[in-house]
C-alpha cells in the first residue's frame, strides 16, 4: 500500500511538472496575431533555402521598435563551408539609398537642404559644367531638379546612364512628371549634398549615421576590416561571384553593412532616432503615387492593374510605401547580380521584417517569408518582381 502510494505520488508530481513545463518563449507575432518561435521559423527559412537554392540569409524580426529576432542560415562562402553570420559584411545594394535620405533628411530638419529648391542653385556651377553631367547641356531642365524629385525618383533621369544605349545621361520624362526609379537622382544630391556640407559622403555616414546609430560594420566604401568576414554573391546557377571591393562612394548603392548593423538601422528609423516626429513623417508620407506594372525593365512605364491602386503604392522620401489591413507601411530593397535584399516595417503595428541574402535566388522565396514570418500579404511582389520560385518557368 506504502509502494502504490508512492508510485503514484511520483507519477503525480512528474506528470504534473509536463503539464506545467512552459514552452519554448515566443520569438514574436506576426501582424495577423500568430506566435512564432525558433524551431518553426528555422524550419521554415531552411526549407525555402533548399528549394530555391539560395546559399545564405539573414532574417530579422521587429517588434514593438526593437531587434527581436536576428538568425543568420547558410553561408558566406560555400566553398569553404564558412557560415553567414550577423557579423558578415554584405553588399547593400540599394539599401544604400534609404541610409542617404535619412542623412538627408536630418540636413532638412537642420535647414541646410530644403527639398524644393533647385538643387544647382546650391553649386558654385551650373550642373552641366560638373564632368558628370555634361551630358545635359543644352537641356536647361537640370534647373528645374529638386531634393525631392530625387528622393521620390521623379527626377526624368535614367537609373543607370550606362543602361542607354549611348551610354548618355539625358532625360526620359520632365523632372516632376512621374515615378521613374533613378539611382542617377540620388548620386546628383549626393554632389549636391557633399557641396553643401563640405564633407564627402564617407565622412557625413560616419558622422551622421553610422556612430550615432551602432553601425560599427558599415561604409559606403570597402574597410580593410571587412576582410575578415565577407560573403560572396553567388548567381541563380550557384556560382560565385566575384567580390567588388568598391572604392568610392556611392550614395545609390556602394554600401557594404551585416545583418546586424542593418537591423539596427531599421530600429532606428522606427524610434524616430536623429528625427524630429514631424521630419519622420515628410520623409515616410506617399507623395508620387506609382501606377506602372514593374519597378524595373520593360513595364516599368506600363500602367498597371488595380492591385496598386488597392494598396496606394507610393513612394516617399526614399522608401516606398503603401496601405495594409494593418496600417501604413514603407519598405525598402537591395538588388544586384548575386545579392537580393529587402526590408518592410508596419509603423503603426510597431513590426518590421529584413530579409537579406547573398544570392540572385534570394528574391524568389521572399514573398512566402513576409506571408509566413511576418503575416504581410500586401507588399507588392509583382510589382518587385518577387517571382516565387514555385512560379519560376511557368
Amino acid at each position: 500500500m506504502r509502494f502504490s502510494a508512492c508510485l503514484l505520488f511520483f507519477l503525480t508530481a512528474v506528470l504534473g511538472a509536463a503539464q506545467t513545463t512552459p514552452r519554448k518563449p515566443p520569438v514574436c507575432h506576426t501582424l495577423d496575431g500568430r506566435i512564432l518561435r525558433r524551431p518553426a521559423i528555422d524550419k521554415l527559412v531552411q526549407q525555402l533555402m533548399d528549394s530555391a537554392k539560395v546559399p545564405g540569409l539573414a532574417v530579422a524580426l521587429l517588434e514593438d521598435n526593437k531587434v527581436r529576432y536576428l538568425r543568420t542560415y547558410g553561408y558566406r562562402n560555400v566553398a569553404l563551408r564558412a557560415p553567414l553570420g550577423r557579423y558578415t559584411a554584405m553588399y547593400a545594394a540599394s539599401f544604400s539609398k534609404a541610409v542617404f535620405a535619412y542623412l538627408v533628411m536630418q540636413l532638412v530638419q537642420e535647414k541646410l537642404v530644403d527639398l524644393d529648391r533647385p538643387l544647382y542653385q546650391y553649386l558654385p556651377r551650373p550642373i552641366p559644367e560638373y564632368e558628370a553631367y555634361h551630358d545635359l547641356a543644352g537641356d536647361e531642365r537640370w534647373k528645374l531638379l529638386t531634393a525631392r524629385m530625387a528622393l521620390t525618383h521623379t527626377t526624368g533621369l535614367p537609373n543607370w546612364r550606362w543602361i542607354e544605349d549611348d551610354k548618355k545621361l539625358r532625360f526620359r520624362s520632365a523632372p516632376g512628371a512621374r515615378y521613374g526609379y533613378s539611382g542617377e537622382g540620388l548620386q546628383l544630391l549626393q554632389l549636391v549634398v557633399e557641396a553643401i556640407t563640405q564633407k564627402g559622403l564617407v565622412q557625413l555616414s560616419q558622422e551622421r549615421v553610422f556612430r550615432p546609430l551602432n553601425m560599427p560594420q558599415t561604409s559606403y566604401v570597402w574597410q580593410p576590416a571587412f576582410e575578415q568576414d565577407f560573403a560572396l554573391g553567388y548567381d541563380e546557377q550557384g556560382r560565385p561571384l566575384e567580390k567588388r571591393r568598391r572604392t568610392k562612394a556611392q550614395a545609390a548603392g556602394s554600401m557594404e553593412t551585416t545583418p546586424s548593423d542593418y537591423a539596427a538601422f531599421m530600429a532606428a528609423v522606427m524610434q524616430g532616432q536623429g528625427l524630429s516626429d514631424a521630419t519622420k513623417k515628410e520623409m515616410l508620407r506617399p507623395q508620387v503615387r506609382i501606377p506602372f506594372k514593374a519597378q524595373f525593365g520593360p513595364l516599368a512605364t506600363v500602367a498597371a492593374p488595380d492591385s496598386n491602386r488597392r494598396i496606394r503604392l507610393a513612394y516617399g522620401l526614399g522608401w516606398g510605401t503603401f496601405e495594409s489591413p494593418y496600417g501604413p507601411a514603407y519598405f525598402k530593397e537591395g538588388h544586384d547580380d548575386g545579392w537580393e535584399n529587402h526590408c518592410v516595417i508596419f509603423g503603426d503595428r510597431r513590426q518590421g521584417l529584413l530579409l537579406m541574402s547573398n544570392s540572385s535566388n534570394g528574391d524568389k522565396i521572399f514573398k512566402a517569408l513576409l506571408q509566413r514570418l511576418l503575416g504581410d500579404t500586401t507588399t507588392p511582389w509583382q510589382w518587385e518582381n518577387y517571382v516565387p520560385y514555385q512560379l519560376v518557368g511557368k
